[in-house]
């Protein structure tokens, strides 16, 4: 069992980071094999919607998402972590989510990431500073690859983890991600 969890802040060392970090040290505990990416820095191309990716499932430009793509082709878990930028999921984040339209192929074909498991984290400056519609961004890219969605459950229900101010010593924040994550457990262990 491997799960990737994705950062798309800008910044390397972060509250995203450290939060999809997080994460993943709690799946660890369960032995599934982990790999962060940190979107920041990467070479990552807008999609300029010429569907080429649909004759054969590759992409005309030559990135940096081709380490994205095999991370998310060789996971059955994806973390994707986002600060909340103007109440969505950061540019870094939305371009790496519109590339991933190759995933979507024709209607003759599946969809490549159908079934696998997706969580979202979102990180804002406030407990109420946008994490629930960032969260939503990321529930969207998730369901239109046909993914099953998981979130952080009782005695939260937010939709997902949710991280306000500084990481480190946001105590319920980073329950609603451990909680997040025993959900992911119960369906994989």
């Amino acid at each position: 069992m491997k799960a990737t969890g994705i950062s798309g802040s800008p910044n390397k060392k972060g509250n995203t980071a450290y939060s999809v970090k997080y994460a993943l040290s709690v799946l660890e505990k369960y032995d599934v094999e982990t790999q962060y990416i940190s979107l920041s820095g990467m070479d990552i191309n807008f999609c300029t919607g010429c569907w080429k990716c649909q004759e054969n499932r590759n992409c005309v430009f030559q990135d940096d998402m081709e380490i994205i793509y095999e991370a998310l082709r060789t996971s059955e878990i994806i973390i994707l972590g986002s600060p909340v930028y103007m109440g969505m999921v950061s540019g870094q984040m939305k371009t790496m989510m519109d590339r991933c339209v190759l995933f979507r192929p024709s209607y003759e074909q599946s969809l490549e990431l159908e079934g696998k498991i997706g969580c979202g984290i979102a990180c804002g400056g406030f407990r109420n500073g946008g994490q629930e519609t960032t969260l939503q961004n990321i529930h969207t890219f998730l369901l239109q690859q046909n993914m099953k969605v998981i979130s952080d459950g009782f005695p939260y229900s937010h939709a997902g983890a949710t991280i306000a101010g500084d990481a480190p010593t946001d105590e319920t924040g980073l329950k609603t991600i451990e909680n997040m994550m025993m959900n992911v457990v119960k369906m994989v262990v």
